[in-house]
């Protein structure tokens, strides 16, 4: 069995309380998005667990939060789904983490003389302060996520050049709003003046926020760690949680060992393409390293607060718990059941013909079919019930109660959604 571990407050990145203030009004202000109608908290809400409730998401030119988050109209509607599901922002100020996004294209590295390892390369701003704060950057220079379509803005045509030129447009836009360029006057040393405020204090508040909102360390499993014990059906979860080969991918403290696995999920959604992709797939790790041993392969997520933050799976492709551990056990009977209808996607009918047009393509479900790390295990309907109860015992106790939660107004005078 593998060793039960906990974690505390001394766990985390520092960070600075000033920082997170102002970290928290960008988080829910759209003034960072190329057309000034999406924030981070649009889609990773405070009402919806740091997500969205749905398989893949609505961005840019959508309306509305949540699953009712609706796909706009007229021009300014949306023009392509989100191609993978919301991740959860739990525990990703902890100092272990070491890699972020669902293909894992944010590392920890020395690569490029700024820190890190990212799709900016070397045109990433140095003097960001950690993972968090370099991975805010990326959806605002996203086009269907924050920065808009093509001759819609000046963002957009900013980034489509270079990914990087978006971000200083983003940082006058900011720091020209006086409470703003207050703010960080006040909280950065080095900063003097508004003018002197670039992407990375920006982007260091917004990580600063993220680190400190959504830490969760008060399950039942934590006290549990201390002596008190968990449920009946909770208890009968963890020993087969533990003394099955699940703790084996999502181990320690996190329940997550950030490496990358294939699981053969039902594929659908218009896939996260590269360049030269001619159709609508997401070949997962093999888009950043191009090591075909990668392919259809995505980060383990954490299981902690795992019970608020479906739909499940880098695309959202189950919407219970109870629907992933079946899969988990019988993945290839579990891919052959399943229906398009499972999936929570908004309706969007100019986009329906791209949802679910993968799965008639033969060739490429027999090779994402042959690609699957999982061997099927025996559970009986009582052992998935009681490992749903385990997954709900990692569910914080004030996990819903956030130390700051979401601003009625922001700096901007933007709509707060």
């Amino acid at each position: 069995m593998a060793a039960a571990q906990g974690i505390g407050p001394d766990d985390y990145i520092p960070i600075d309380p000033d920082q997170v203030r102002i970290g928290q009004l960008l988080f829910y202000d759209k003034i960072l998005s190329g057309n000034r109608n999406i924030s981070c908290g649009t889609c990773h809400h405070h009402d919806h667990a740091g997500g969205d409730g749905l398989s893949l998401g609505i961005g840019e030119g959508g309306v509305g939060v949540g699953p009712e988050r609706s796909p706009g109209t007229g021009p300014d509607r949306i023009k392509k789904r989100v191609p993978r599901n919301a991740p959860a922002l739990w525990n990703l100020g902890h100092n272990d983490i070491r890699v972020l996004f669902h293909d894992g294209r944010l590392t920890r590295s020395d690569i490029y003389d700024n820190g890190f390892d990212s799709p900016a390369e070397e045109w990433l701003p140095a003097g960001l302060d950690n993972l968090l704060a370099a991975q805010a950057l990326f959806p605002m220079a996203a086009q269907f996520e924050m920065a808009g379509n093509l001759g819609e803005n000046d963002v957009i045509g900013a980034v489509t050049n270079r990914i990087d030129r978006g971000w200083p447009i983003i940082a006058k836009r900011v720091r020209t709003i006086p409470a703003y360029g207050a703010m960080f006057v006040e909280t950065f040393d080095h900063i003097e003046e508004p003018g002197d405020v670039t992407i990375v204090e920006i982007g260091n508040a917004l990580g600063a926020f993220i680190a400190s909102e959504w830490q969760s360390y008060d399950s039942p499993y934590d006290a549990w760690l201390t002596g008190t014990p968990l449920p009946e059906d909770a208890e009968r979860g963890r020993e087969l949680f533990f003394n099955n080969r699940c703790a084996s991918c999502h181990a320690g403290p996190l329940f997550t060992d950030q490496q990358f696995h294939a699981l053969g999920l039902p594929a659908f959604g218009p896939g996260r393409t590269r360049r030269w992709d001619q159709i609508a797939r997401d070949v997962g790790r093999m888009a950043e390293t191009n090591v075909l041993e990668d392919a259809y392969k995505f980060r383990t997520p954490s299981l902690r607060n795992v019970a608020l933050t479906g739909p499940y799976g880098h695309n959202g492709a189950y919407p219970t718990l109870e629907a992933m551990i079946r899969h988990h056990a019988d993945p290839i009977a579990a891919r052959a059941a399943w229906l398009e209808n499972v999936a929570n996607l908004p309706d969007v009918p100019w986009l329906a013909p791209v949802d679910f047009a993968i799965r008639q393509d033969s060739a490429e479900m027999a090779r994402q079919a042959a690609v699957n790390d999982l061997r099927p295990m025996s559970l009986s309907d009582d052992d998935i019930a009681d490992l749903v109860a385990f997954l709900h015992a990692l569910t914080g106790e004030t996990a819903e109660e956030r130390p700051l939660g979401r601003p009625k107004t922001v700096p901007s005078g933007l709509p707060v959604d």
